[in-house]
């Protein structure tokens, strides 16, 4: 799918207050474009999800693999951990809802995993 390429070669665009919110009616397409394991909460405004790691070595590794690509985007998630998981959720918090941008980076996270 062309969209698909699109997020995995495509870069956080600088937000400034100026991106748009992708539509609600829109979001069941953004949704299909990342893992299955991504979930759009109740308001529309976040995605989620839980990962799963042997120990707590690898949940590190994951975890800072993650921090360096968010600031390459230069879009942060919001992230919990413990010894063995990682919870990831990810909202543009200037445009208050999601954007391209959260897709993008939420691509990126499955590709680490």
């Amino acid at each position: 799918m062309t969209k698909e390429k699109n997020l995995n070669e495509a870069h956080c665009e600088a937000c400034n207050g100026l991106v748009d919110c992708i539509e609600a009616t829109e979001l069941h397409k953004w949704i299909a474009l990342v893992d299955d394991q991504w979930q759009l909460n109740d308001d529309n405004n976040t995605i989620s999800r839980s990962y799963k790691f042997k120990n707590f070595a690898k949940t590190m590794f994951f975890v800072n693999a993650l921090a360096h690509m968010a600031d390459q985007e230069r879009h942060h998630p919001d992230v919990t951990f413990g010894y063995n998981y990682c919870h990831v959720s990810y909202t543009t918090h200037e445009a208050k809802g999601l954007t391209r941008n959260d897709f993008i980076c939420a691509k990126k996270v499955d590709a680490l995993s």
